[in-house]
């Protein structure tokens, strides 16, 4: 088994501000080295820093991951978009991000075609990836079956607020009985 990158074991503040500086996609190979030199001039002499080619497979990694993520925010922001529901936005989006974290860990997972890598852990491991996607569609089923419950449960009450109110009408006299009965045909199909 090979040793770790020279970017794993940096200290994590410079490896984050690495990755929001690859992230951004603002700097060469050589202006990142130059400004992790001047950035963090204590912590270079202390660590060597990566080469350009660490850098280099580094960031594609990473802008691989980052794109993977990117996609999965678009479409689910296109679904919600095109199915017009506002409701529990919040469970959505959660459900939205655990998802791109599965996809991010299966990606990770593909990357990791060690030769010496354990072919049970492997499996392990998309076992437990399978159950955990599994149990999120789930969770997204019950939580539009919940959505479409509030939904009918919502129309039904307006239903009967607006029933209340034309019968209502009608035992004032305001409106004449058969007007009113023509119209509570004609709203409710009754």
């Amino acid at each position: 088994m090979g040793r770790k990158s020279s970017i794993s074991r940096l200290p994590d503040e410079v490896k984050r501000h690495l990755e929001k500086c690859i992230g951004q996609g603002r700097f060469t190979l050589d202006e990142l080295i130059a400004d992790l030199q001047a950035r963090f001039p204590q912590e270079a002499r202390a660590w060597a820093l990566p080469s350009r080619s660490a850098m280099h497979r580094y960031g594609q990694k990473l802008e691989r991951r980052l794109s993977a993520i990117r996609a999965s925010t678009e479409a689910a922001k296109l679904i919600q978009e095109q199915a017009g529901d506002d409701k529990d936005a919040r469970s959505e989006a959660l459900t939205a991000l655990v998802q791109t974290e599965l996809f991010e860990a299966i990606l990770a997972l593909q990357e990791a075609d060690d030769p010496d890598a354990d072919p049970q852990e492997r499996v392990a491991m998309l076992s437990a990836a399978a159950r955990n996607i599994a149990t999120l569609t789930r969770s997204s089923i019950n939580l539009k079956l919940f959505q479409a419950k509030v939904e009918e449960a919502a129309r039904k009450a307006l239903l009967e607020q607006q029933r209340a109110k034309l019968d209502e009408l009608g035992k004032t006299g305001d409106v004449p009985a058969d007007v009113l009965a023509k119209v509570i045909k004609a709203a409710y199909d009754l």
